[in-house]
């Protein structure tokens, strides 16, 4: 987990993890800051993995939150199964899209700086307007 982390996420009222964890002990670290909610990534490995879902459904604010590690593997419509909001990972690529009416939010990684890609995460409002993802860099970046 990039130093900064902790930093960037203090206040937060919960944390998404879209997986790629690698430890238990980051897990943990996040945890002192917020409740945490994560999804197994193609590198969790182990009891880890066993102990990370696939997918998650999180209600935050009358909003219905579908969680994945990667969006390809998305079978189901999230408009017609109710959610506002989509979060992924896997590609460590940061991307905010809305379509549909759903918002697409896969947050970077805040991990080891990968190929030329920021290290990003992401912070999500949930309100009466709306939901509104804004994503913050800590370590600038090409994004491919």
């Amino acid at each position: 987990m990039h130093p900064d982390v902790l930093e960037a996420l203090a206040g937060v009222d919960r944390i998404l993890h879209a997986g790629d964890v690698g430890d238990r002990a980051i897990l943990a670290a996040l945890a002192a800051v917020a409740p945490v909610v994560a999804v197994r990534g193609n590198v969790d490995s182990g009891a880890l993995a066993r102990e990370l879902p696939e997918t998650e459904v999180v209600e935050i604010a009358g909003a219905s939150i579908y969680m994945l590690h990667d969006l390809s593997a998305l079978d189901l419509d999230p408009a017609a199964a109710g959610f506002a909001i989509v979060v992924s990972g896997h590609t460590h690529v940061p991307r905010i899209e809305r379509k549909g009416g759903v918002l697409f939010l896969n947050p970077g990684s805040c991990g080891p700086r990968r190929f030329r890609l920021p290290v990003t995460l992401a912070h999500l409002t949930i309100g009466e307007a709306g939901t509104e993802a804004k994503l913050t860099t800590l370590v600038p970046g090409e994004v491919r």
